[in-house]
Formats: structure tokens, sequence, C-alpha cells
């Protein structure tokens, strides 16, 4: 409430000055009581993100600038949809909602959106994404993306705070867990798709740990046992004795038996796995502390195929260096502290829950993205959120941070 009441009597000072910071204040667009912190965090990141992209495009787009300027124009374009979409989201999202019978259209929507990916051809070897009829460019959504917000409210609205009474713990948990499972075959065994799979069951079992019903504790203990074994078996899956078991597993494709031993051994597939990993490694050894400049990367310009999207970290670290890197962790970290902070007060487990899944969705992007592109673990195709090249992870992720801004100004508003 204080920070709805402070943000009230700073927009009520007189002053020539504070009507110029009016004309830049996003109090009239947003709610009273949101986090100025996480806005100021998320607009800058996604200004980071078009320049970056921009820089990184340039070595795809060697002497065709149309092509620069159309991967920088779709950047800017779904930023904007995507501020869009969390203002409004900000503004009209309400726990309430989660009850009602429209809910369930969300999530068949969602289902329905990623089965429908199967049409199209695969791209990487994952059938993930529905491609647009637009002549101009090369426009693609990712349903992916979307389902992981969905998730969280699945999570949010079956387990989160309830007034029905359940006959058992399975009543009250069977919904959830069997639409998560039917997302999480869809991704992983009809799409191909590992990376989007392995963040949507680490968000859905972070999630599941936050509700304080008794009749949940038994799945969140079966859930703990059945996460540790997982990290324990990929933990083991990246030493040596263990990547010669992945080099034998019939069930595998080759390029993602290649990703694992590359993860072991960068120089295992050089010229094709390993190739962008070790350009990768190249990069972060060139940038220094401040970099060679924006704009100057050596590496871009040298057959660096996922310079925009999954090694765009390793170009910006390369022009703006280790202090460029630094800067995008603090702004990472303001919106997974705050989110954090706000879940601690909050006693609302809905409210919780969508916090912490934001966090958690920023939080695993992250690990995922600066792992792969490091070799600490197979390269996922997880992309960097905000600062790699994709419009359907810019805007899922915008939307969910309107989401979480509409739960934080109810809580500061005393709504919940």
């Amino acid at each position: 409430m204080e920070l709805a009441e402070n943000s009230h009597k700073q927009s009520s000072m007189p002053g020539q000055g504070n009507q110029t910071l009016k004309l830049f204040s996003m109090q009239k667009v947003m709610p009273l009581g949101y986090d100025r912190l996480i806005n100021l965090s998320i607009i800058s990141l996604a200004l980071y993100g078009i320049f970056m992209v921009g820089s990184a495009s340039m070595g795809l787009n060697i002497g065709n600038s149309a092509h620069l300027i159309v991967d920088v124009l779709k950047q800017v374009i779904f930023a904007a949809l995507g501020l869009i979409a969390m203002i409004w989201l900000a503004n009209h999202f309400r726990l309430e909602m989660l009850k009602r019978k429209e809910f369930l259209h969300i999530i068949f929507l969602t289902i329905g959106s990623l089965l429908f990916c199967l049409a199209f051809a695969p791209v990487g070897g994952a059938k993930a994404w529905i491609r647009l009829p637009v002549s101009f460019a090369e426009i693609s959504i990712q349903p992916s993306e979307f389902a992981k917000i969905t998730v969280i409210l699945i999570v949010a609205a079956y387990c989160g705070t309830i007034k029905q009474k359940f006959s058992s713990g399975w009543a009250m948990v069977k919904r959830p867990i069997w639409f998560i499972v039917a997302i999480c075959f869809i991704v992983l065994v009809l799409q191909g798709d590992f990376g989007s799979m392995a963040v949507i069951l680490v968000i859905a079992f972070q999630c599941f740990q936050i509700p304080s019903h008794k009749q949940m504790r038994p799945y969140q203990n079966i859930s703990m046992v059945f996460f540790a074994i997982i990290l324990g078996g990929a933990i083991y899956a990246l030493s040596p004795s263990g990547a010669k078991i992945i080099q034998n597993l019939p069930f595998l494709q080759e390029y993602q038996r290649n990703r694992f031993l590359s993860a072991v051994d960068p120089f295992y597939d050089r010229y094709s796995t390993g190739f962008q990993l070790i350009k990768g490694l190249i990069s972060f050894a060139t940038g220094g502390w401040f970099g060679k400049g924006f704009g100057y990367s050596i590496n871009k310009y040298s057959q660096f195929p996922a310079a925009n999207t999954d090694y765009i970290l390793s170009i910006l670290v390369e022009e703006v260096g280790y202090v460029g890197f630094l800067v995008l962790m603090a702004l990472y970290g303001i919106i997974i502290v705050r989110c954090y902070q706000y879940a601690f007060r909050c006693r609302n487990d809905s409210a919780r829950i969508i916090l912490v899944g934001n966090a958690t969705y920023l939080l695993v992007h992250m690990l995922f993205n600066i792992g792969g592109v490091t070799g600490m673990i197979p390269l996922t195709g997880v992309p960097l959120l905000m600062i790699s090249a994709g419009g359907s992870s810019t805007m899922a992720f915008m939307m969910m941070v309107g989401i979480s801004q509409a739960v934080i100004s109810a809580y500061n508003r005393k709504e919940i």
C-alpha cells in the first residue's frame, strides 16, 4: 500500500519538472500500485534486445540491408505488441477470472494451437512454429511460448486459493496434472521440442511447490523426488561415463546426441553441433570487460548461423563486454527479486503461484540459455528472453509480466 501511496504523492507534486516526468510516466496507463522497477526493467530489456538483434543480425544479412531492416522492424513490432498486451493485462486481469468456465477455453486453445503446429514443416528438427502467410518477411508464432503462461495459470487456478472441498488430494491435482502432461507430451513427442518441454516442466514443478494445502503435500514430495532423479540423471549424462551411455541411446536423434556430447567436449563435433559453441566461446574470450564496441563483433560475420537467436549472448559479450552482461543480469535480477518479494508478502496462493511462476519463467530461460552457449549444459534452443530475436518469446514474457503487475497492483490496493 505504501508503494501505491508514494506513487500517488509523486504524481500530484506541483512544478515544471514533475510535469515533464508525467509525460514519460506510465501512471496513466498502468493500474495504481504497479511496480515501477519491474516496468523500468522490462522496457529497458526491450530496448536492449532491439539494439542487440540489430547488431547481431548484421552478420546474417551481409549485402542485404533490406533483410536487416526487416529483422529489426519485426523485433520492434513484437516488442510494441508485447507492451500493449502487458498494459492491457495489468489493467484487466483478475484472479477471479481463473475460476470462470471461460478459462477452460484458454487451455483448449493452447492445446489446439500446439497441435496446429504439426501441419507445418519442421524447423531445426522441431514442428513448433505456425508460419503466417506474410509475403515480405518470414513471420512465425511459437505456441509453446504462450503455453508457459497457460501452465502457470492452470496451477494457480486449480491448486491456488480454493473454496471448494475435495475428497482427496488426487481430486484436487488430477486436472492440472493431466493438462500439463498433455501439453508436455505434445511439445516433446509430437513437436520434438525438448527445450520448451524442459522449461514448461521446471515451471510447473516450481509452481506446484507453492500451495499450502495439506492435501497437496504428498504430491509436492513426489514431485521433489521426481525432479531430483531427473536432475541427477542430467548431471550424470554430462560426465564422461554418462556421455558413453548417451551415445548409444537409440531414441535420440543424431543432432540431439551430438548436443550432449558437445557439452562434454566442444571439439567432439567441431564442424557441426560444436561449431557454434566454439565460436560462442571465442566471442566470450575476446570480449573482455568492456567489449570491442557496439556493432564491432567479428565473429558474427564468420558463418555464425544463430548469432541473433540462441547465441546472441556471445555477440553481446563480444561487443559490450562483461559490463554489458552484468547490466543484463541486473535487469533480469530486478524482475526476479521483485516477484519473489511480493510472493513472500502475499497470503493468496494463486497470487503467489503467478509471481513465482513469472520469476521461474525468466530464471529458467536465463540459466538454460547461458548454460547452453557456455557449454555447461547441452544447447536446448531456449531463447534469452527479451534479447534473442523472436516475437513469440518477447510477447509471451511481456504478457506474463502484465499478469504479474495486475497481481502486484491488487496486493498494493489491498484487494488480495
